[in-house]
Parts: C-alpha cells; sequence; structure tokens
C-alpha cells in the first residue's frame, strides 16, 4: 500500500509520474476480463441487416400497468373501466436521515447549537468569575438555568382494592301441570263472541262513568282549555313551504318543458302559409283515474294555471264512482286538491267571481257545490231527491253572473228534458224549472196521424248561455235538434234549428260574436250557425264522431274540436274556409273526449277515454286571429251568397 500512497501524493502534489514506461504492478488496477458466449439457437445477420437502423420510441406508460381495471360506479350503478392508470415504478427508494446543509431544518438545527454553545461559554465566564472572588462559597444553584425537560420521575400510588363477593339465592320451581284438549271452529267463534260482547260492555260502561263525572263537576270549577302547541312538522307554514318546495322540485324536473310552454315557437311556420303544429307539453295523470273517462274540464277564471278535470263514464253499462282533481300547471306530477264522488263525474263549472266554488253534475242526477279551499272531501251544497234531483244524468252545468241580490245560482241540464236553475241557500240549494225540452218533430218529415210526440220530452245534452243577452241560451238533445230558448218564456222555444241527424253533444257561443255558435254531433260533423236564421252557414265533416268542439278567446274565426280517432282539428276561417289548419293525432288507441282552450296562454287541453289529460300549445300560424267581428261576418256574406252551407 506504500506505493500507491506516495503516487497519490505526488499527484495531490502536482508533480510528474515517472517517466517509466512500464507501470508498476498493482492487484487494484487489474481489469475483469470479458468472455463472449454465443448461444446455440442465436440468429446469423448479415452486414445489411446488422447496419439497418432500428427506431424505438420510449413511453411514459409502464407496460406491466393493468389496463382493465373496473370499479363499481355508486352514481350510476353499474362496474365501469377506469381511465387513469397509475404509470409510476419506484425502483429504489430509502429513507434517510441526512440534512443538506442549504435546507431550513439543517440551518436551524445548527442555530441551536450555535446558541448551546454560547450559553455553556456565558456560564464558564460567570463561573469563573465567582470562582475568584470568592473561594470557600458555596457554587452558584444552576438548576434554574439549565432545566431539563427530559429530568422527569414516576410517581405512583397503590389503592386497595376491596375482594369480590358472590351472592346466590335459589328458588323453589313453580308447580307445573301437562293438560291438552281439542279445540273446534265453533268453541272458537263462541270465545270470540264473548270476547265482543265484553269489550262493548266495557266501553258503554267508560262512556256512563264519564257522563256521571262531567255532571257532578259544576261548570265553574271547568278548567279553562289549554291550548294546542302547533305542530311545526304538520302545520301551516311547514305544509306551504313543502309546496313551495315540490313545485321547485317539479320546475326543475320538467324543465325542459317549461322553457318550451314559454319561449317555443315553431320557425317552420314562416315558411308554410296556412298550416300549423301543436306541441304536447305535459301530461297530467292520476293513478285513482285509470279507467275513467275525463268528461269535463273547467279552467279556473282567477289563477289561469289551475283546471279541473272530471272522471266519470261515457259507458253507461260499465259505471263507477267518479273523481274531481284540480291540477295546476305548476305542478304536473300530482293534482292539487282531490275529491270523489259516489256516481261518476259528467260535467263541471268554476263560478266566474268566487272563484273557490265548482259545480258538479253526475251520471245518477244530483248536482252539487264544493269549495276547494276547505280542502275537505264533502260538498257545500247537495240536492236530494227531495228537492228537484234530476232522473237522468245530468250532462252540463253553468254559473250565472252575480246579480243585484247577490245569490249564487247556476244551471244545469239533463237527458229527463228539464233545464233547472238551481239558488244557494243557507242551507240547501233551492230548484226552480226554467225549460221543459218537448220533442218537436221537423215539418218536411212530420206524419200527420203520429202523436208519438205529444206529452214526451226531449233529452237534453248541452247547453250554452249567449255572452251578450244573458236571458238568450241554446240547448243541444239527443234527437240531434237544437233549441233556442229564453229565461222568460218557459213554455215554447224561440227557435229550432235542424241539421244534425244524431246526438248534439256541445253546443257553444263565439266569445266574441253574439249571433254565431257552434255545435258538434255524433254524426261526424260541425256546423256553424246564426242564431237569426233557421238553416246552418257552414257544415265541416271531420270524418269520426266529434267529441267536443271551442272557440279560441283571443279569435273571432278561430276554434278547435276533437274526434273519436285521437285527433284534435284546428279551424281558422279566415285563412281557410275548407279544411283544418291543423289535423294532428295526439293519442293512440284512445277516443279524445273534451278540449279547452285556456283563456290567456295559447295552450289546450285535451282529454282522452284513459284518464289521461295532454297539454298543447299552439303554433303561431294557429294563433294569428283577432276579435273583430267584420271578418267572421264577410265569411258568413260569402258562404251565404254561394249557397254552399256544406264545406
Amino acid at each position: 500500500m506504500a506505493p500507491k500512497k506516495a503516487t497519490l501524493k505526488k499527484k495531490d502534489e502536482g508533480e510528474a509520474p515517472p517517466a517509466s514506461s512500464t507501470p508498476a504492478f498493482d492487484a487494484y488496477d487489474m481489469q475483469p476480463t470479458k468472455e463472449v458466449r454465443k448461444p446455440d439457437n442465436q440468429v446469423v445477420l448479415n452486414d445489411k441487416q446488422l447496419n439497418e437502423e432500428v427506431t424505438k420510441q420510449l413511453t411514459a406508460n409502464n407496460p406491466n400497468a393493468p389496463t382493465n381495471v373496473a370499479r363499481f360506479s355508486m352514481k350510476e350503478k353499474q362496474y365501469k373501466f377506469e381511465p387513469m392508470v397509475d404509470q409510476l415504478v419506484m425502483h429504489y427508494a430509502c429513507d434517510g436521515y441526512l440534512l443538506h446543509k442549504g435546507g431550513d431544518d439543517a440551518k436551524r438545527q445548527m442555530d441551536l447549537e450555535r446558541m448551546e454553545n454560547e450559553a455553556m461559554a456565558d456560564f464558564d465566564k460567570l463561573a469563573a468569575t465567582q470562582g475568584e472572588g470568592d473561594d470557600g462559597a458555596e457554587a452558584p444553584d444552576d438548576s434554574k438555568q439549565l432545566r431539563n425537560q427530559f429530568n422527569f420521575s414516576e410517581r405512583a400510588a397503590q389503592t386497595v382494592n376491596n375482594p369480590m363477593r358472590d351472592r346466590m339465592s335459589a328458588t323453589e320451581p313453580p308447580a307445573t301441570n301437562t293438560f291438552n284438549t281439542s279445540c273446534t271452529q265453533w268453541e272458537i267463534y263462541d270465545a270470540y263472541m264473548e270476547d265482543q260482547q265484553r269489550i262493548t260492555l266495557q266501553k258503554e260502561m267508560q262512556k256512563k262513568a264519564k257522563i256521571k263525572e262531567a255532571d257532578k263537576k259544576p261548570e265553574d270549577d271547568k278548567a279553562p282549555p289549554k291550548e294546542k302547541k302547533q305542530d311545526l312538522m304538520h302545520g301551516v307554514t311547514m305544509t306551504k313551504a313543502v309546496k313551495v318546495m315540490e313545485r321547485m322540485v317539479n320546475q326543475n324536473s320538467y324543465d325542459d318543458i317549461a322553457q318550451d310552454f314559454k319561449y317555443w315557437e315553431d320557425q317552420s311556420d314562416q315558411f308554410r302559409e296556412g298550416e300549423g303544429t301543436l306541441l304536447p307539453l305535459w301530461k297530467f295523470y292520476n293513478e285513482r283515474a285509470k279507467r275513467r273517462h275525463v268528461t269535463a274540464i273547467a279552467w279556473n277564471p282567477e289563477y289561469l294555471d289551475l283546471f279541473a278535470v272530471g272522471y266519470g263514464s261515457f259507458d253507461f253499462i260499465k259505471q263507477m264512482s267518479g273523481l274531481i282533481c284540480c291540477y295546476s300547471l305548476k305542478n304536473p306530477s300530482h293534482p292539487e286538491y282531490t275529491f270523489t264522488t259516489d256516481s261518476g263525474v259528467m260535467c263541471l263549472d268554476f263560478h266566474p267571481q268566487h272563484s273557490s266554488l265548482l259545480a258538479v253534475g253526475l251520471y245518477d242526477g244530483t248536482v252539487m257545490v264544493y269549495d276547494v279551499r276547505n280542502k275537505v272531501n264533502r260538498p257545500i251544497r247537495q240536492c236530494t231527491v227531495k228537492n228537484g234531483k234530476h232522473t237522468d244524468p245530468v250532462w252540463q252545468v253553468s254559473w250565472q253572473e252575480e246579480d243585484l241580490s247577490k245569490e249564487l245560482n247556476f244551471f244545469s241540464v239533463s237527458s229527463d228534458g228539464r233545464v233547472t236553475l238551481w239558488t244557494m241557500s243557507k242551507s240547501e240549494l233551492v230548484y226552480q224549472d226554467v225549460m221543459e225540452l218537448k220533442l218537436v218533430s221537423n215539418a218536411t218529415d212530420r206524419d200527420p196521424d203520429d202523436d208519438t210526440t205529444l206529452g214526451s220530452l226531449a233529452g237534453g245534452c248541452c247547453f250554452d248561455f249567449n255572452k251578450t243577452s244573458e236571458h238568450l241560451f241554446v240547448v243541444g238533445t239527443e234527437e240531434g235538434n237544437i233549441h233556442k230558448c229564453s229565461k222568460a218564456y218557459n213554455s215554447q222555444y224561440l227557435e229550432t234549428y235542424f241539421g244534425h241527424n244524431m246526438a248534439v253533444y256541445t253546443v257553444v257561443w263565439n266569445h266574441h260574436h253574439p249571433k254565431v255558435f257552434l255545435s258538434a254531433s255524433a254524426d261526424w260533423t260541425v256546423k256553424l250557425w246564426d242564431h237569426t236564421m233557421a238553416k246552418a252557414v257552414m257544415s265541416f265533416d271531420l270524418n269520426n264522431a266529434v267529441g267536443d268542439v271551442a272557440w279560441s278567446p283571443s279569435s273571432v274565426t278561430t276554434f278547435a274540436a276533437v274526434t273519436s280517432d285521437g285527433k284534435v282539428h284546428v279551424y281558422d276561417l279566415h285563412e281557410n274556409k275548407h279544411e283544418p289548419m291543423c289535423e294532428q293525432k295526439i293519442v293512440r288507441k284512445a277516443k279524445l273526449t273534451k278540449i279547452s282552450f285556456n283563456p290567456k296562454h295559447p295552450i289546450i287541453l285535451v282529454g282522452d277515454d284513459r284518464g289521461c289529460v295532454t297539454s298543447l300549445k299552439l303554433s303561431p300560424n294557429l294563433r294569428k286571429g283577432t276579435p273583430e267581428m267584420d271578418r267572421l261576418d264577410r265569411i258568413m256574406d260569402v258562404a251565404l251568397k254561394g249557397d254552399m252551407p256544406e264545406c
């Protein structure tokens, strides 16, 4: 090892190495020998193949990392492949205790050592000065100056634990006896009846005891009733808050439909004149209305988003109990109010001033009045057999405007041939027959020897009051005739219109023209009438039985009708007097029964015979009309001059 050290020392001093060409032998300078071994199955390559360049691309992906890792997604409730796989590979890792001099921890440790050395130097200087001044004095107490935080001693105390004691007791087993018997069905019945009698006697005895105690206590000694604490979870405030929250949740759930309701406009209407479309919006359905027909739809006059739907059955063989549901456009998932009736609901109507009053007509001839504010499944007024109940189904009810006497009254029409006025008194409904519908035959088809029409009444199916002349109204009958009547004359008709061959389901006056009304019949036609003329001005064949027809509240020339093949027909006589602007199928394998226009929004409601109500929005071409009466007058004049009542 000496020659090695000398060599290193000379190199450090910068001296030149010896000039000898043969270096000294050193065991550390021995290089390992290389031995090349060629496997037997090695491929032999020529020079061209050896000189060929092979490009390999290095990536950061770990070839050993799995690529098909699947994890269960709690959100989607299924297994999904993990898109991100960890590609990091740690080849070597070692935990150490060395600190870099430039690091913060090393600087902090060096500062502590420097402070400790300075403190020790100061202490040594102080001890030396005190030793020179007073050699015989005691050494200073440095316990407070150099307090060691790790200098502590354990202190413990041992207490005496009381010994555990077991206390045991023994009892004699109770006497037992084994017995068996057989029980028959009549013995079980007798025991059950005895138990029921015993319970009944106990209840009667408790009632008698309570009555006696109440009689003994004087009235003056009665304690004042305790005020009931308001239940926060079932109070009015909580109910209102929950209703608002429910509407917000429904608005989020049906946000796309709400956006269509407010902002949708069919842009294709700009490129097609004389045509329009209906956009389906919400569907209102209730499980309790299953297998029932939608027999009536009525909008609330004050709250324009609220409407009532009556459920019954037009199949007279399969009659069932009735149902009334009040829906809101703000909450299509569940009705706001629900009422049940013993018989099927045939018609209903909201009062124009008192919007909470709902008049209802039933299949068994009963008319009743509900107050939806009560939220009680019981009418506030109901007719009986004693006070003029109809003997046949009530097909339509209609409230009258509140008069000077402030009496609330409405009319009803039934198949028993009566048009009746009902007035709400303090405790009951008072009735007055306004008109008895007598059978009238056409003069051209009348047989002079036929006396079958004498004394018999026609079955009323529908009626409607004129919007300007309140005393004037028209009635549609099962025979297909339409009678114009007045409240002042109950003995005869003002006019009879012959035009339909089957039952008239709907008659409705125009909202803006006081002379014009529509009629819809089961003979597949909708007819336009001028009440001053005996014949229909125009007739429209819809190729199927017409269930209902309604005028648009915003246009004098627009009306819509529904047919039993599931289609909605929308006409605008100003645009096309012969063909509908829109003929759209709404439901499949179902019949449409009722239709109603919203008083303000371009929305119509259609009901079918499966208990479903569908809301539809009119496209811009279907709401071009205006309330000008001159438009309809010109159209009717052209139709009369051409003498073509059927289009």
